[in-house]
């Protein structure tokens, strides 16, 4: 992740909890310390870890953070993955933001993870979609990298894909192909989505860059796919998940992108236990 964008998202983020200040923590004083331990509570990947260490510098320089795992970790419901030392009033100010984000993006890892052993074809990469939390797309797309997937685009910005609406309003998928490369730079990928043979046949002629099988049977992919020319990537996308994953294997795709990954996961259990250590004399 971009340490830069990361930090500005997480201070906003704290920000909308905290407000002006943390009323419950009027119970402390700043000389009282103490240590928590982030542990899972159910098995997992853990992505995120280092939201702590930006997350808790925020609020305080003092707080130290040890980390006992690594993003990309498979950790054990139990096992404590980070350890964090500071002022109580600023340990539990912090707390439930960054367990939010974290939770969700460990999540987001571990359903990565396992659609990947699930789908067990080398050739053929899992990819996200735009399809994520508005104002999490970073963190939730880095999630995804962890648990092994790979990225679509990052936004409208940085690519073209041509979906049915598009090609409705251009006229056909030959016009709406040339009038964007036209118009872009040769950097500038484009991506055409088709729903049938006659589709797919326009644009094998258009020649973008990739082609999407919108919701196809693993044996239509599989047919549709020796079609295309080596030159041009493939990928299938539509009810494609989890559950069926397996059925893909043998398609010959190059991506299957499957939104589920970031619009439809429950957050992994992680939990921060918290016991008083010291008075600091730095505080008083």
């Amino acid at each position: 992740m971009n340490r830069l964008k990361a930090e500005d998202a997480i201070k906003n983020f704290l920000l909308e909890d905290i407000g002006d200040r943390d009323l419950s923590s009027i119970l402390f004083s700043p000389e009282d310390w103490g240590e928590a331990i982030v542990r899972l509570k159910q098995d997992g990947v853990i992505a995120g870890l280092q939201c702590f260490q930006w997350g808790y510098n925020l609020l305080d320089p003092a707080v130290t953070v040890e980390f006992f795992k690594k993003d990309g970790d498979w950790v054990k419901s139990g096992e404590a993955i980070v350890r964090i030392e500071g002022p109580i009033a600023v340990l539990l100010a912090g707390e439930r933001v960054l367990l939010n984000l974290v939770q969700r993006m460990s999540a987001i890892a571990t359903l990565t993870a396992k659609c990947v052993e699930a789908l067990n074809a080398p050739h053929t990469r899992i990819s996200d979609t735009r399809k994520t939390t508005p104002g999490l797309r970073m963190f939730e797309k880095y999630a995804v990298r962890t648990g092994g997937g790979f990225n679509h685009r990052n936004g409208l910005y940085d690519a073209v894909m041509l979906k049915d609406n598009h090609i409705a309003a251009a006229g056909s998928i030959r016009q709406a192909v040339k009038k964007v490369r036209d118009q872009l730079g040769h950097m500038t990928m484009i991506e055409v989505e088709v729903e049938n043979l006659a589709q797919l046949q326009e644009a094998i002629e258009a020649r973008p860059d990739v082609i999407m099988f919108d919701n196809q049977t693993p044996k239509t992919l599989a047919e549709w796919a020796k079609l295309v020319p080596e030159s041009m990537r493939t990928e299938a996308s539509g009810g494609i998940g989890l559950e069926n994953l397996a059925t893909y294997r043998h398609t010959g795709v190059d991506v299957i992108s499957i939104g589920a990954l970031t619009h439809s996961v429950h957050n992994l259990d992680i939990s921060m236990n918290l016991t008083i250590s010291h008075k600091e004399a730095i505080y008083q």
